[in-house]
């Protein structure tokens, strides 16, 4: 389902996710997000139509309202299954601190080897390149890194190192798909492997500029490659990458 569409509770009609009113039954139309993956339904709704999860109404929380990222004002801090978060009602984007959202990345990887198939990586649709703004930690008021999650997810996110993450408007169901289709196990693998191919690429180099003593009249490398020739092969595969 694109991610921007709805349907309505009542007559079951698609709605955008921005509508107040829908367009075929005219029932009165608000959001909520889903318990398990965060995607914004309509209230209502009995079932998230991003993930089939049941859906529970969020429930407030006591405490200092913090400030919208975006300038939208006050955030709205809410319990939303198990997971505590700061919502912002104006642009739905979500504030989550850094034990909260490790916790939902290590109970939503643990599902990920049975809901793969059903959360296929890659799925959502391109976003739209927007002007890049960086804003600021709505608990210190410094402007956050952006970076993009697990280097490989396509979902650039607003990070403060000390405190946590800002999440736009669906960013955070888009994450919670990716590491459900077993995005963040992949990540881990790809880095792994590019680790291992800088240290075989160092070792080559090292060979290059300190060949074996006993072999330094005819500067033969192991295997008996010439090491001037490996040194010239290596240097250009570094400025190919």
């Amino acid at each position: 389902m694109d991610a921007g569409t709805l349907n309505c509770p009542s007559c079951g009609a698609a709605a955008p996710a921005t509508a107040l009113e829908c367009p075929y039954c005219h029932g009165k139309l608000a959001t909520v997000g889903c318990p398990s993956c965060f995607g914004r339904v309509f209230a209502g709704a009995k079932f998230c139509d991003h993930c089939g999860t049941l859906i529970q109404e969020p429930v407030a929380r006591d405490g200092a309202p913090r400030k919208c990222p975006r300038g939208c004002g006050d955030l709205q801090r809410i319990t939303l299954g198990d997971a505590q978060l700061d919502e912002c009602p104006a642009c739905d984007g979500l504030w989550v601190d850094h034990p909260t959202f490790e916790k939902l990345c290590a109970d939503r990887e643990r599902q990920a080897p049975a809901l793969a198939a059903h959360h296929p990586a890659g799925s959502d649709a391109p976003k739209p390149v927007e002007t890049v703004r960086y804003v600021p930690c709505p608990e210190c008021g410094k402007l956050m890194n952006r970076e993009n999650f697990a280097h490989s997810s396509g979902v650039v996110i607003d990070s403060c190192k000390q405190h946590g993450m800002w999440f736009d408007a669906d960013e955070l169901r888009r994450v919670i798909e990716f590491i459900r289709a077993g995005g963040l196990d992949a990540a881990r693998k790809h880095d792994i492997d590019m680790l291992a191919e800088e240290r075989r690429l160092k070792v080559a180099l090292e060979w290059g500029a300190h060949p074996n003593p006993a072999q330094a009249g005819d500067q033969q490398g192991p295997g008996g490659r010439n090491v001037d020739l490996l040194a010239v092969l290596v240097s250009s595969f570094i400025r190919l990458r």
